[in-house]
């Protein structure tokens, strides 16, 4: 497990709204602690997810048609936009954290969501083409390494965590995602080639090189052995999510020193129960499995349930504080 000071609380990606200053001033004034680098899709093509992340690669480009993100021959206008974005964004977290030392996180799309949404020239998914898979693991790979040293020499203070969002993991695994006609489905990948792929992405930045990467998925049966095993120092998910079947994984993540990105507070504009209230199911959990209660505040990282973009700017503000004072909650009072 890499020694990043982990902060007890921050977001996991997208925010609602366009102007990434307001985003920014949001998120640092919140997660004092744990800010991260908003994402804002609001804005259009490029400013998706799967758009930023386009703009990410090297010497890979996509372009936008009616039917998705499909790789193209040369860098284009959609291309362009998605790196503007992302620049801006930058800009704007760089200007909010003059001075902050402590972890800073970072997102983009894994390896097997972003095979799974990209479209070959064929109009079929990447996912489609294993020498394809492995071309698209290896430009993001090195796009990621550009983009972790811009933001190192903008946030020379940051520990930088990576974020790769996989919320397709699941599908890709069992061979549920759909051809192009819609008829048919993907063959299942195989876990070991989907495990050692991961490994590869995550790499560039956690592992030997010292840095801390996080898995996200807000999907269920999250597979935590896998994701551990391919060198993830954390695992983010939806805790509603969770069922019994998933206590001894989380058990064995835990006692191996995994980080648990906790979402807990809905991420679309619901009623907030007390900060205390949040995280009583967390407290379950640790009661279920036997842990240490001192271990809670080590353990777990207090998040939304997923991203913001589809919430209320007021209510995306109250979100991000009430996580940050449910993590003090679980702190204070483990049991």
């Amino acid at each position: 497990m890499n020694a990043v000071n982990w902060g007890p609380a921050t977001g996991i990606g997208s925010m609602p709204g366009g102007d990434a200053r307001e985003a920014a001033r949001t998120v640092t004034g919140s997660l004092e602690e744990f800010p991260y680098l908003a994402e804002l899709p609001a804005r259009g093509p490029g400013a998706d997810m799967i758009g930023r992340t386009a703009g990410m690669l090297v010497e890979l480009y996509a372009r936008v048609e009616p039917s998705g993100w499909r790789i193209g021959d040369r860098p284009g206008r959609d291309t362009r936009r998605a790196k503007a974005w992302l620049g801006e964004d930058l800009d704007a977290l760089e200007e909010f954290t003059q001075g902050y030392e402590g972890p800073v996180k970072v997102q983009a799309v894994g390896p097997w969501t972003l095979a799974a949404a990209l479209e070959l020239k064929n109009g079929e998914a990447v996912l489609s083409d294993p020498g394809a898979c492995r071309d698209l693991a290896g430009s993001l790979a090195e796009g990621l390494r550009d983009h972790l040293a811009d933001v190192r020499r903008r946030i020379p203070g940051a520990q930088i965590v990576l974020q790769l969002d996989e919320p397709s993991l699941m599908s890709v695994l069992r061979g549920h995602i759909k051809t192009a006609s819609e008829y048919r489905t993907h063959r299942a990948v195989d876990r070991q080639l989907v495990e050692s792929t991961l490994r590869e992405v995550i790499g560039v930045h956690g592992g030997d090189r010292g840095g801390s990467a996080v898995v996200h998925s807000c999907a269920p049966d999250v597979p935590f052995a896998l994701l551990r095993r391919a060198g993830a120092d954390a695992v983010s998910f939806d805790f509603s999510l969770l069922t019994e079947r998933d206590d001894e994984a989380i058990g064995e993540a835990v006692e191996a020193g995994t980080k648990l990105f906790v979402g807990v507070v809905p991420g679309v504009d619901s009623p907030l129960s007390d900060p205390a209230g949040s995280v009583m199911g967390v407290r379950t959990l640790w009661r279920r499995l036997g842990l240490n209660p001192g271990s809670l505040a080590e353990s777990v990282v207090v998040t939304p349930s997923c991203g913001l973009a589809g919430a209320s700017p007021a209510y995306s503000r109250a979100v991000l504080a009430h996580c940050a004072r449910a993590a003090r909650s679980l702190a204070d009072n483990p049991e």
